[in-house]
This record gives structure tokens, C-alpha cells and sequence, in this order.
């Protein structure tokens, strides 16, 4: 979404991958303040990582960054649950800042 090329994947260690999501990050933060700034959730970014590319909205691509990561967190309490595990975390937001706040 900001333009700036995605880096590379081929070091696959812990530090590499933080390093790589805290860029992203960072540049996920610029984009969605731009955004919120100019109130132009509507205007259009043309995703690369699609094959072909494809146009998206900023707001549904903001949107779809938040909802996706919780879709996948769902995803490893279902099968960490299936695996017997026991005293897993709720994973929604709220939880994590009720226990913050405890």
C-alpha cells in the first residue's frame, strides 16, 4: 500500500521475520495515518503482490491487514484447543486489554 518494495523473504530466521514485520508495520502505520489524515479511506492503491495486480481501497485494505491476522490467530487457538491444550488466551483485543489492565 505505501509503494516501497517488500523485502526479501530468503532469511527465514526469527530476527529476519521480526525485522520484516516491523517495517511493515511502520509502513502500514504511515499509510493508515496518511489516510486518516486526508479522510480518503476511498481512495485507491494498486496491490503487485496480486497476480494480475489489482485495485484496492485504502480503508478496505487497512481493514483487511486488522482482520486477516485475527483470522489466522483463530486458526492456531482452534488447533493448539484440538491438540489438548489447556489456559489458551481469548486472542481478541479486548482480552489482552482487560489483562493489561489487571
Amino acid at each position: 500500500m505505501s509503494g516501497h518494495p517488500v523485502l526479501a523473504k530468503e532469511d527465514r530466521n526469527m530476527a529476519a521475520m521480526i525485522d520484516r514485520w516491523n517495517c511493515a508495520a511502520a509502513d502500514l502505520v504511515r499509510v493508515s495515518r496518511g489516510v486518516a489524515e486526508r479522510n480518503d479511506r476511498d481512495e485507491r492503491f494498486l496491490d503487485t503482490l496480486d497476480d494480475p495486480p489489482t485495485e484496492h481501497s485504502y480503508g478496505g485494505g487497512i481493514a483487511h491487514v486488522i482482520t486477516h491476522s485475527m483470522h489466522h490467530r483463530a486458526q492456531l487457538l482452534y488447533m493448539l484447543r484440538k491438540l489438548g491444550l489447556e489456559g489458551l488466551p481469548e486472542g481478541d483485543v479486548l482480552s489482552w486489554e482487560q489483562q493489561l489492565d489487571q
